[in-house]
């Protein structure tokens, strides 16, 4: 793998944050997804797919890395058919996208930042899980979780956001 203007390395930038609210039918949250991962918890996040956050920064940082347009564009909110659509079909057309372009995972790295749940127990299920969709090891997938130290809408557990940069290479 070749470094500079030959384009054998592409990095990408990756960031999602949703808002949690109580579980419906009392609020507007969904089920408690994360990294493709079921999490029981009081909250869940507001969105027009399945709102998980990781996931949606995951397919950001791939199509960033290749220059396309971000998730909100090709997966856009205001399209029926998305409507409460499981992220990992967001994350498996931005593979396909890297591969159609010549490109495949290196490593990818993501913080998810919330109060609560804690993501320590969730992480290597979450790191197997994203790597199943990127069609690498599991060792080439880091997940960490941070807490907002009750600062701001993240602190006080009314949202979650997500952070991820990948690296992909050529050949």
């Amino acid at each position: 793998m070749g470094l500079g203007a030959d384009g054998q390395i592409r990095i990408g930038h990756g960031y999602d944050l949703h808002r949690l609210d109580v579980l419906a039918p009392e609020g507007e949250g969904r089920p408690f997804v994360l990294g493709g991962v079921l999490i029981e918890h009081s909250r869940g996040p507001v969105g027009h797919s399945d709102a998980d956050a990781l996931l949606h920064a995951v397919t950001d940082a791939l199509l960033g890395a290749i220059g396309e347009r971000d998730i909100g564009q090709l997966f856009p909110d205001t399209d029926p058919r998305h409507e409460s659509q499981n992220s990992e079909d967001f994350v498996v057309e931005a593979v396909k996208r890297v591969a159609d372009r010549g490109f495949g995972v290196v490593n990818l790295d993501a913080t998810v930042v919330c109060q609560r749940p804690k993501i320590g127990p969730h992480r290597d299920a979450m790191c197997a899980n994203i790597a199943r969709m990127l069609g690498v090891g599991a060792d080439q997938v880091n997940v960490k979780g941070k807490t907002h130290e009750g600062v701001d809408a993240v602190g006080e557990e009314r949202a979650i956001e997500a952070h991820c940069v990948v690296l992909l290479g050529r050949g």
